[in-house]
């Protein structure tokens, strides 16, 4: 059976690049109890980023040379207010990817990382915001986009986020048993779920925090530096 033409090898590459971060990543944060009493979770956190960063540079790399690949299903980006729409949303993603439950200490290992059970600020919204603001992401950018590699790509990336909601759960589950079925009885998957059927509640000063202004800051650069990494990118033959 031969493929369409339109269906280039690119569609696939980046189901197996997506592949390899997954188990990586999802691998790596299955065996952190184990590798933590052996090496300690310093040395974890750097061979986990060593491991994991690489792979996210490549996809990213990767997305941005072929993303007009494929079959070109609409094109929209001409029509008035669409531009504006997907800042707008690609903003309120990196607000769900990049919580302020992170401490940017531990994640660099310059304090001892650790597993944290938070119920504060975006986790009263939903208790995978990475989850949601990924397909924030995906939604954003295959609105923008309109081609049939963006489709395969953000079908993959919320699958492994769809996976992570499971994955997660039962990590954290097995590290805190009782405290953390309490908490997930608190808080939902779905964002606002929890506090429309009044099991969660908002409180807006936990959201002035630094790390919110960082994320508001990192989206202004990137923003600024959009067409520059793309430039950059072009010149990556992959």
């Amino acid at each position: 059976m031969m493929l369409p033409p339109w269906l280039t090898t690119s569609h696939f590459t980046i189901l197996g690049l997506q592949l390899g971060f997954a188990i990586a990543h999802s691998g790596g944060a299955a065996l952190r109890p184990w590798a933590e009493k052996r090496i300690g979770p310093r040395l974890y956190r750097i061979m986990f980023a060593l491991t994991s960063l690489p792979l996210a540079v490549i996809l990213i790399i990767y997305f941005f040379n072929h993303r007009y690949d494929g079959l070109q299903l609409w094109q929209i980006q001409s029509l008035p207010g669409v531009k504006a729409l997907v800042w707008i949303l690609s903003a309120i993603s990196f607000l769900f990817l990049y919580p302020a439950t992170f401490n940017l200490l531990e994640i660099a290992a310059i304090t001892k990382p650790q597993v944290h059970l938070y119920e504060t600020g975006i986790i009263r919204i939903t208790r995978h915001p990475q989850m949601v603001g990924q397909i924030i992401w995906c939604v954003a950018h295959t609105l923008w986009l309109g081609t049939t590699f963006t489709v395969v790509t953000s079908a993959g990336l919320i699958l492994h986020h769809l996976f992570g909601v499971w994955h997660g759960d039962r990590r954290l589950s097995w590290r805190y048993g009782t405290a953390f079925t309490a908490v997930k009885q608190r808080t939902s998957i779905i964002p606002f779920a929890a506090i429309v059927d009044g099991r969660q509640h908002l409180e807006w000063r936990e959201f002035f925090r630094p790390a919110y202004l960082g994320v508001a800051i990192f989206v202004i650069l990137l923003w600024w530096s959009h067409p520059l990494l793309l430039t950059a990118t072009s010149k990556v033959q992959w």
